[in-house]
C-alpha cells in the first residue's frame, strides 16, 4: 500500500463506504510537515497548536467581482458556482464549530445555582458563538453531501461531531457534549445567501439548543442576520442584526437582546441591547455591549436610571446630527468605529473577545482558534474518517495559497455525478450520524444526533494497537 493509499484508507466502523457520497480517499495528497503548515514543533515531548496559516491570504484585488456577481442580483447564492477566491481556507462545517471558541461560559452556567444568572452567562455565549464573524470577509467552503467534522477539545472539556445532511437545500448539523456530561449543544443550520447589488446577506436560518444536564434544563435561539458590504466596491465590513430571543424551557426565563443594524449614523453599529424576564415577564437584568468586543449585564432598575440620566444631560446636537448625515451620503461607507462600551456603574463583566493573532489580517482575519481548524494532530490520520473536511484536497490546497479551481471543480463533479447515479436507480441518501426527529422543546423537526461516532473512534484506537 502505497502513502496515498494509506493516507485516505481511514474506516468508519460501517460496513461499507460505498454509500458516501464525499470521500476524499482518491485525492492528491498535499505533503507537508507540521512546520511547514504553521503548526509549532514538538519541543521536550509536547506538542503545541498552530499559531499561522502555511501560506498568507490569496489577493482578491484582481478579481472583477461586478462579472461574476451581476447576474445574481437578489438570487439565493447556494446554487451558484462560485470562484475559489472569494472562500475562506474552511470548511461551512469548521465555520460552525467555531461556536465553541468560548465554551468556558457554558462551564460557568454549569456551575451557577441561580437561573437569572445562568441565563445571563447563556446570552453571552450566544454572542460569543457569532464574534468570530467579524471583519471574516471570506466564504467557507460549501459541504460536499455527507461531509463530516469532528473535533476534540479535552483541555476545554468537550467533543463535536457535525455531518452536511442535505446538499439542496444545503443543511449542515452538528452536536457537542461535555466530556463530563455537564452539557450537550446542537444545531442544524440551513444557510441562506443573497446578493443584493452592494452586499451579500447571509439568513443563518435553523435553531440552537442548548441543554444544562445538571440542572435539566434546556435553552433554544436562532442567530441574527449577517450582512456583508460593499462586495463590488470599497472596503468590506460586516454587520450583524435582529432579534436573538433565547428562552429557557424549564424555568420560563427569557432574554431578548437586539443586534442593532448600524442605522444612517453609525451610531450602533456593532451593538447588542437586551434584558433578562422570568415567566411572570419581570424583568431582572439589563444584557448590553458589542458583539465585537464585549458584554456586560446590569440591574434592570439601574439601567432605567442611568438612560434617564443619559436623556436628562442631553444627547447630540442638531448641527452635530447635520454634520453627521452629510459624512454619510455614501449609504454603504464604513461609520467610523468607536470600539469601546460604555460601562454602567454596578455592571458584571459576562464575556470579552479573545484578541486576534498577529497578522491576523494576512491570515483572512481569523482567530486564535480558527487558524487551528484545519491542523492536523499527531496520531490524527489514522483515526479520522474519510469524510472529514482536514482531507479536502481544495480546502488545503487553499490554505497552502494555491487556488486549487480544478480540485474544487473535480469535487463537485463527482458529487453531481454520484447523486445522478443515485437519481437513476432511485435510491435515496442516507445520512450516517444525524436523522430528522422533533425538537424536544421547540416541537420543530430538527436533525438530531443519532450517536455511534465517537464509539467508532474509540474502537479504531484499539484495532490500531
Amino acid at each position: 500500500m502505497n502513502s496515498e493509499e494509506e493516507f485516505y484508507d481511514a474506516e468508519t466502523g460501517l460496513e461499507s463506504d460505498d454509500s458516501c457520497e464525499v470521500s476524499f480517499k482518491d485525492a492528491m495528497v498535499f505533503e507537508g510537515k507540521q512546520a511547514k503548515d504553521g503548526s509549532t514543533p514538538q519541543q521536550n515531548g509536547v506538542w503545541e497548536r498552530r499559531k499561522m496559516l502555511p501560506a498568507d491570504m490569496i489577493s482578491r484585488n484582481n478579481l472583477n467581482m461586478w462579472s461574476v456577481l451581476k447576474k445574481c442580483i437578489g438570487m439565493e447564492l447556494s446554487k451558484i458556482a462560485m470562484p475559489v477566491v472569494f472562500n475562506e481556507p474552511l470548511s461551512f462545517l469548521q465555520r460552525i464549530s467555531e461556536y465553541m471558541e468560548h465554551t468556558h461560559l457554558i462551564h460557568k452556567a454549569c456551575s451557577l445555582s441561580d437561573s437569572i444568572e445562568r441565563m445571563q452567562v447563556v446570552a453571552a455565549f450566544a454572542v460569543s458563538a457569532v464574534a468570530s464573524q467579524w471583519e471574516r470577509t471570506g466564504k467557507p467552503f460549501n459541504p460536499l453531501l455527507g461531509e463530516t467534522f469532528e473535533l476534540t477539545r479535552e483541555e476545554d472539556g468537550y467533543r463535536l461531531i457535525s455531518e452536511q445532511v442535505s446538499h439542496h437545500p444545503p443543511v449542515s448539523a452538528f452536536h457537542a457534549e461535555s466530556l463530563k456530561q455537564e452539557f450537550e449543544f446542537h444545531g442544524t443550520i440551513y444557510p441562506k445567501l443573497k446578493f443584493w447589488g452592494k452586499s451579500v446577506e447571509a439568513e443563518p436560518k435553523g435553531t440552537m439548543t442548548l441543554e444544562l444536564l445538571k440542572h435539566k434544563e434546556a435553552y433554544t435561539w436562532t442567530n441574527p442576520m449577517c450582512c456583508v458590504h460593499n462586495i463590488i466596491l470599497g472596503k468590506l465590513w460586516i454587520e450583524q442584526y435582529g432579534t436573538v430571543e433565547i428562552l429557557n424551557h424549564s424555568t420560563g426565563d427569557k432574554c431578548v437582546l437586539n443586534f442593532k443594524p448600524c442605522g444612517m449614523f453609525g451610531k450602533e453599529l456593532h451593538k447588542v441591547e437586551g434584558y433578562i424576564q422570568d415567566k411572570s415577564k419581570k424583568k431582572h437584568r439589563v444584557i448590553y455591549g458589542k458583539w465585537t468586543e464585549c458584554m456586560y449585564s446590569v440591574d434592570s432598575k439601574v439601567y432605567d436610571s442611568n438612560k434617564k440620566a443619559e436623556k436628562k444631560a442631553g444627547g447630540i446636537s442638531k448641527k452635530q446630527k447635520q454634520e453627521t448625515c452629510a459624512e454619510g451620503d455614501e449609504a454603504d461607507d464604513m461609520p467610523d468605529l468607536q470600539e469601546t462600551v460604555t460601562v454602567i456603574p454596578g455592571s458584571a463583566l459576562l464575556w470579552k473577545i479573545t484578541p486576534r493573532p498577529p497578522h491576523s489580517e494576512k491570515m483572512y482575519n481569523f482567530t486564535s482558534f480558527a487558524l487551528t481548524l484545519n491542523e492536523m494532530e499527531p496520531g490524527m490520520e489514522g483515526l479520522l474518517a474519510p469524510t472529514d473536511c482536514r482531507l479536502r484536497p481544495d480546502l488545503k490546497a487553499m490554505e497552502d495559497g494555491d487556488l486549487a479551481m480544478t480540485e474544487k471543480e473535480r469535487l463537485e463533479d463527482k458529487q453531481r455525478a454520484a447523486r445522478k447515479e443515485r437519481s437513476k436507480e432511485e435510491e435515496e441518501w442516507s445520512t450516517r450520524w444525524f436523522q430528522t426527529k422533533t425538537n424536544p422543546y421547540t416541537g420543530a423537526e430538527d436533525w438530531l444526533y443519532s450517536g455511534g461516532y465517537f464509539e467508532r473512534t474509540i474502537n479504531l484506537s484499539v484495532i490500531s494497537l
